[in-house]
């Protein structure tokens, strides 16, 4: 009751117009491709530095919310992810629009993208020392075998092939080894280009493999007629909210304890949930992948809850759980502020101005998602003749935005290129960009740990003999084992055997 005493006697008129205000730059931030969250919370600490504190936050976190939604809007209707975290919500997103339901994957991605933001707040609200500190027990090696769990779920994304969603997630990590190596500051795979030593450029592979790959493919095909003949519904009933309600809670506890490990962020909490969503939902309205709402729900749901996980080991211990909350702990020095475990006893009103300008951005994006959002579903609408020069424009202009480089720029087209014939033969794009996303995380950290390894008693022991470990090597190994096809088989008839026992003793 105290905290909500306290969280309310910060709201005031102009505290709330920022809010909305900043939720409403970040819906077409996060919607326009090329343009992140990261880069407009940048900008926001140079132009907010002045500003009191209390505003400041309001407009962050409402760019922030906002944005991190925005990204499932180009991802349903023109197959380019916003952001990295969205690129899971295409696998279903895409085909919905496709079928004609571009408005529901809209608004269920809406509804659940709040669903999964109020679920992080709360948990920030309430148990954000404790997560704290079990997030930050893991080792380097948890680390690791956590993005080698999100790869090996792969099969999941692409569920006709297990072995060329393999291959792709492989390739992917082999291109996250361009550019300096972290521990010796050499180039690797550079070819001597000096635009290399960065690393593939994200956005640019994003951009070419999903979205130029798409304007090669409607080419090729010959089809100029619009995306699909109807946009659909523009409601999302009561009944719906109700029924998959549960699925996103359970995407949305995922959400916020992956969001609370430094560095692993939505990519990781969608691809996991999306897994669990998989197994656990028995008749999905299709087939995942294939246009199944409860894909999109478990995605969103997920990332949007990474938002409050995020913040949780930034506030008490100033280590930032991802890129943007990185930006703002800027802000809070900037500000003259030092997060950590004393702001609490320091500055106690300053996480009750988080948590209002949070709930209240959870709000304006809901607002904004049911008002503006769904008027946008008319794109697929528009013929194709049309819209694939307008999306190849986009894609260009994106892609030069992010660092002004027309190297860039020649490098999505040749992702395009190799996302059309990846498409043709059957390889799927995403499994290859959450390599590329995951790959540096997953570099680092494994030689992390057998350096540290190294210098012990036994190595392995070193390595595998914590119990965090030990369950995320056997989630491995079982992903692994459940995608061939002879074991999986012999799950389900295990399964299948457990549940007649159970329904026989009842």
């Amino acid at each position: 009751m105290e905290i909500l005493v306290s969280m309310l006697s910060q709201v005031d008129f102009v505290f709330v117009l920022l809010v909305f205000a900043g939720a409403f730059a970040g819906l077409f931030v996060g919607a326009i491709p090329g343009l992140s969250v990261t880069m407009a919370t940048a900008l926001l600490v140079s132009i907010t530095f002045t500003w009191s504190v209390k505003n400041a936050l309001a407009v962050i976190l409402g760019v922030f919310v906002s944005g991190v939604y925005a990204g499932a809007v180009s991802a349903i209707l023109i197959n380019i992810p916003g952001a990295p975290s969205s690129v899971v919500t295409t696998l279903d997103g895409y085909p919905m629009a496709r079928k004609g339901e571009a408005a529901l994957a809209l608004w269920a991605a809406t509804f659940h993208s709040f669903v999964g933001s109020v679920f992080g707040f709360l948990v920030l609200m309430f148990v954000a020392r404790p997560v704290t500190d079990f997030a930050l027990s893991f080792s380097a090696m948890d680390y690791f075998l956590l993005a080698l769990f999100g790869l090996t779920t792969i099969g999941t994304l692409t569920a006709k092939n297990y072995l060329k969603g393999g291959i792709c997630a492989v390739l992917g990590l082999l291109l996250s080894m361009v550019g300096i190596d972290p521990f010796s500051g050499t180039a690797r795979y550079s070819f001597g280009l000096t635009d290399l030593q960065g690393g593939i450029p994200l956005i640019a592979a994003l951009i070419g493999l999903f979205g130029f790959a798409e304007v090669l493919d409607q080419v090729a095909r010959g089809t100029m007629s619009a995306i699909a003949e109807k946009a659909g519904r523009m409601r999302y009933s009561f009944r719906e909210m109700i029924r998959y309600l549960p699925l996103s809670l359970r995407s949305s506890v995922i959400g916020t304890f992956i969001g609370a490990l430094p560095g692993a962020g939505g990519p990781v909490a969608s691809i996991i949930a999306y897994d669990q969503a998989r197994k656990s939902v028995k008749n999905p309205t299709r087939p995942f992948g294939e246009g199944a709402v409860e894909g999109v729900i478990a995605s969103e749901a997920a990332n949007n809850a990474c938002i409050g996980g995020a913040l949780i080991p930034m506030l008490t211990l100033a280590v930032p759980g991802d890129a943007v909350t990185a930006v703002m702990l800027a802000a809070f020095y900037v500000h003259g502020l030092q997060p950590g475990p004393l702001l609490f006893v320091r500055t106690p009103e300053l996480f009750s101005v988080v948590l209002a300008a949070g709930f209240l951005a959870c709000f304006a994006m809901l607002v904004l998602g049911m008002t503006v959002v769904p008027r946008l579903s008319g794109i697929v609408l528009i013929p194709k003749r049309i819209l694939m020069p307008l999306v190849t424009v986009l894609c260009v202009v994106g892609t030069y935005a992010v660092n002004s480089s027309m190297f860039d720029v020649g490098f999505m087209f040749c992702f395009g290129l190799a996302g059309f014939l990846m498409r043709s033969r059957g390889y799927p794009a995403a499994p290859l960009v959450l390599g590329l996303v995951l790959g540096g995380m997953m570099d680092s950290n494994l030689r992390r740990a057998v350096n540290m390894a190294l210098a012990g008693d036994s190595v392995f022991l070193e390595l595998f003999g914590r119990p965090t470990t030990l369950v995320l090597s056997f989630l491995v190994a079982f992903s692994v084992l459940a995608a061939v096809p002879a074991v999986k088989e012999r799950i389900g008839a295990a399964a299948s055997r457990l549940l007649s026992v159970f329904g026989s003793g009842r």
